[in-house]
């Protein structure tokens, strides 16, 4: 294996690329970039690794393979598609010499299904697949303290545990490839709970004509406190539900989370409702805008008339 060695972070060695500058890409490269290690970035619209005011950007994928390749992508196929292909890693790691690469999986993504995309990547190019799904949001990315859960075998997840703590303050391994998304599903039945929940407190309060303002420093100063309050409170004062966490992210989370369970023989009742919900809100045609303005799916079917 070809290894540039990397002397400004001690306990790794070995060229680093991230794969996916959007929202939560673009600040993890700018923390990597910030801890004085060398960055090979790629995105489909070149204007946003170009953003990012670092590293070098790639024109295609297979000029970014590196020893270790961070995806922050929305899902597997987004991932898989990265690997075949003149133009792709596999071409791009056979060409630079590395032999064993470590892919490193960000982005939220079934945790069977990229159970069965790691063994096939290890049989077929001895290629070793981490999943390793993230919690924070953009804040959290900014101000590198996201908790990563991950999966894959112990010592690659060593090797590159000195570069997640460039980005990340909490990383936990659970197992094998495939734990890491599993976690990251029971992270998101909670968060999903927890921003439906306040938008039907937000509804709520709203209809009985208090001040939203008034209402959440009383959550935040009791029990019902979280960092989905926290982060998101402003929104559902301000009305404004653009941009952020979006509902079909959200619900594609959700449909994750229900395979999952199936696949494991168990019922989640409140998984299964909540999936329902953010099915309405798209449906709604909202799917864009941030989970919060779930709101705004509950308000509107409360006004529509009852069926008779």
């Amino acid at each position: 294996m070809s290894i540039s060695e990397n002397q400004t972070l001690p306990g790794f060695a070995g060229s680093v690329a991230l794969l996916g500058t959007g929202p939560m890409g673009a600040p993890i490269a700018r923390n990597i970039l910030a801890g004085g290690v060398p960055l090979t970035l790629w995105n489909r619209t070149p204007e946003k690794a170009h953003a990012v005011g670092g590293g070098t950007v790639a024109a295609a994928p297979a000029g970014a393979a590196s020893d270790v390749v961070l995806t922050v992508l929305p899902d597997l196929p987004q991932v898989a598609a990265l690997l075949p292909g003149e133009n792709g890693l596999l071409a791009g790691w056979k060409s630079a010499g590395i032999d064993h690469p470590i892919l490193v999986i960000h982005g939220t993504v079934s945790p069977v299904a990229v159970a069965e995309f790691a063994e096939d990547c290890r049989r077929r190019w001895g290629l070793t697949v981490l999943d390793a799904p993230l919690s924070g949001g953009t804040i959290g990315a900014e101000e590198r303290r996201l908790s990563i859960m991950v999966g894959g075998p112990s010592n690659a997840v060593e090797h590159v545990r000195p570069l997640f703590e460039l980005y990340g303050s909490t990383v936990v391994w659970f197992g094998e490839t495939g734990a890491g998304s599993t976690v990251k599903a029971c992270n998101q039945i909670v968060v999903a709970a927890t921003v439906t929940a306040l938008a039907e407190a937000m509804a709520l309060a709203s209809t009985a004509g208090l001040d939203l303002e008034k209402v959440q420093s009383v959550l935040a100063g009791g029990l019902a406190k979280s960092e989905v309050l926290t982060q998101k409170g402003r929104r559902w004062m301000d009305q404004d539900f653009e941009g952020g966490g979006s509902a079909k992210n959200q619900l594609k989370d959700l449909r994750f989370i229900t395979d999952l369970a199936r696949h494991t023989g168990l019922k989640l009742p409140v998984a299964t409702c909540l999936q329902s919900a953010f099915e309405d809100m798209i449906a709604a045609g909202d799917g864009d805008l941030d989970h919060t303005g779930i709101y705004r799916t509950i308000l509107e079917q409360s006004t529509k008339p009852a069926p008779r």
